[in-house]
């Protein structure tokens, strides 16, 4: 059923616009399945906001767009990459150090703190997908003291196409600065935020997941993005560091990672997901659906003796479906090693803006909790 533009229907798929006074369009997540209509309106959104991209940004306008930048040389205006280059080993068995081959990334937006945010793109050895990738290192990550020590990392899913780029990549939505905010106040580690695409195109969604015959963006998740991240970052060995975040269609993506991948990826933040596979590119692929069903690795992982625990934060909006079977999911699959809480977010709807705000009130804390943290070497 197709929803006018003006509505905020429960399911994730594609981007509505509903601009706030004095602020570029904000991302709002609908149906996962997109009308001809939708992908027109979506090519037009991301095409307009693509143009503006440059220029409506909080902090240093336009500063060093597209030039080269580097996580872990001086930069040039004192900013963001200021600590030197180092090839020192860390006494901590729990932290690996870049592995290498060091990406090209380039500037895609400086913030207000003097942090970048990085833009590479990466060809997937495991997934076969070439595809852009963003990161944001938090102000710590630049610290002396932390120079041998490992940070967690965040992998942040949009909602809507996902392609070709990432709204959580857009400082006025404040994601940077949340996270900035709350590790000042002690509530939040100080993540490492990585931002990939999430589809290979805007025709379909693809569930996150290796669907037969198509682009593996499944593989793309949980190999090719944080080998990347390995790579270039301080980061931790163990799944201890790693966690996802997503809104709408990138909350089930993120869920259904963690589920999968128990052993790599210990928590998320789910903001008014999906929980189960509806993309019409499953057809005639039912057995592999269900292997990527979240409900059915929730429950497979709760019988499983011995499991890795997992810990499920999921935010829903009084303003937008989806509630009563995001509880009927915790009351169904949250026990043992699947802990699930859910973050009712006053007010919200099916957009970035109100999941942010639930990600500042609770969920970022709750996550933390479970995660480790930068020590001073």
């Amino acid at each position: 059923m197709h929803h006018p533009p003006q509505e905020a229907p429960p399911r994730p798929g594609r981007l509505l616009a509903d601009p706030p006074s004095g602020a570029r369009q904000e991302p709002r997540a609908g149906r996962r399945r997109p009308t001809r209509r939708t992908l027109i309106t979506g090519a037009l959104f991301t095409t307009l906001a693509l143009l503006a991209y440059p220029v409506l940004k909080y902090g240093d306008v336009g500063s060093g767009i597209g030039e080269p930048m580097s996580f872990n040389q001086p930069a040039r205006d004192g900013g963001a990459g200021r600590h030197t280059a180092h090839t020192a080993l860390s006494a901590d068995p729990s932290v690996r150090m870049p592995t290498g081959p060091r990406a090209d990334f380039r500037t895609a937006d400086t913030l207000g703190d003097g942090t970048k945010i990085g833009v590479t793109t990466l060809k997937g050895t495991k997934s076969g997908f070439t595809g852009k990738v963003w990161v944001w290192a938090p102000e710590e990550y630049y610290e002396e003291r932390y120079r041998n020590s490992a940070f967690p990392v965040l992998i942040a899913l949009p909602g809507g196409h996902g392609h070709p780029v990432n709204y959580w990549t857009r400082p006025d939505l404040k994601l940077q600065r949340t996270l900035a905010d709350l590790t000042a106040l002690g509530r939040s580690k100080p993540f490492l935020l990585v931002m990939p695409v999430l589809n290979p195109d805007k025709a379909h969604y693809y569930d996150g997941s290796d669907i037969p015959g198509q682009p593996k963006m499944g593989t793309w998740l949980s190999d090719d993005v944080p080998d990347l991240v390995k790579a270039n970052f301080r980061t931790y060995t163990s799944r201890d560091g790693w966690a996802f975040m997503g809104s709408s269609s990138g909350g089930f993506a993120g869920l259904k990672q963690v589920l999968q991948h128990p052993d790599r990826f210990k928590a998320v933040i789910a903001s008014g997901p999906d929980t189960r596979p509806d993309s019409p590119l499953w057809r005639g692929h039912e057995k592999e659906m269900r292997a990527n069903d979240p409900e059915r690795l929730a429950a497979r992982l709760a019988a499983r003796p011995g499991a890795p625990d997992v810990h499920l934060q999921f935010q829903i909006g009084t303003k937008e479906g989806g509630r009563a079977n995001l509880e009927r999911f915790i009351r169904t699959y949250a026990r043992g090693p699947v802990k699930a809480e859910l973050h009712v977010i006053q007010d919200g709807g099916h957009n970035a803006k109100g999941y942010v705000r639930g990600m500042r009130d609770a969920s970022l804390e709750a996550i933390s909790k479970v995660l480790r943290g930068p020590t001073p070497s």
